[in-house]
């Protein structure tokens, strides 16, 4: 009986070891990074990983057009805000969310979730790890695209008067979710 329990012991660690193992091996193709936003009073982040193009064909290929996307690799991307913001006239209040995206040909849905801290898709289905009932807001914003090439999935934030744009960027493709700092 002693040799079994140490028997599962051994398995269970093998594995645990193999997961830990794997996780740090996928990060190493998609870096995780932060975006950050320092305004007056104003904090928001965004914490993601960065997949590379390497000569694929993204959107409406690797990642399918009319699917919800984890908005990066690995984990979920998550967005953090201190101040409750206006994002086209929909409210998103003070906290933090998984940013998730549905990338089409002339717009995408961006999707904030109140769930976070789940890897990016479920295992062996390959969808996105989001609860719809979870939604907290989503808006539709238009594509833009661009004779230059952004090999590096990529997201910043840039100020416009009163205004602040986090801008999502890879292939030949940006979008722009503008949001105001609603005053308290």
């Amino acid at each position: 009986m002693r040799k079994l329990i140490v028997a599962g012991g051994i398995i269970v660690a093998v594995i645990i070891v193999g997961m830990v193992g794997l996780r740090f091996y996928t990060k190493s193709f998609s870096p995780q990074d932060k975006a950050v936003f320092e305004g007056e009073k104003t904090q928001l982040s965004v914490s993601y990983s960065r997949p590379y193009k390497k000569e694929r064909d993204i959107f409406g290929d690797l990642v399918p057009y009319d699917e919800v996307w984890r908005t990066g690799a690995n984990e979920a991307t998550t967005f953090t805000t201190n101040r409750d913001l206006m994002i086209g006239n929909k409210l998103l209040k003070a906290g933090s969310y998984s940013l998730f995206t549905i990338p089409r040909s002339n717009n995408w849905t961006v999707i904030f979730n109140n769930e976070v801290g789940q890897w990016g898709i479920v295992p062996f289905s390959g969808e996105a790890n989001r609860d719809p009932q979870q939604d907290a807001l989503t808006i539709d914003v238009a594509t833009i695209k661009t004779p230059d090439l952004f090999e590096q999935f990529t997201i910043t934030f840039e100020q416009m008067g009163q205004e602040i744009e986090m801008i999502l960027m890879w292939d030949h493709t940006l979008i722009v979710v503008p949001m105001y700092v609603v005053s308290n």
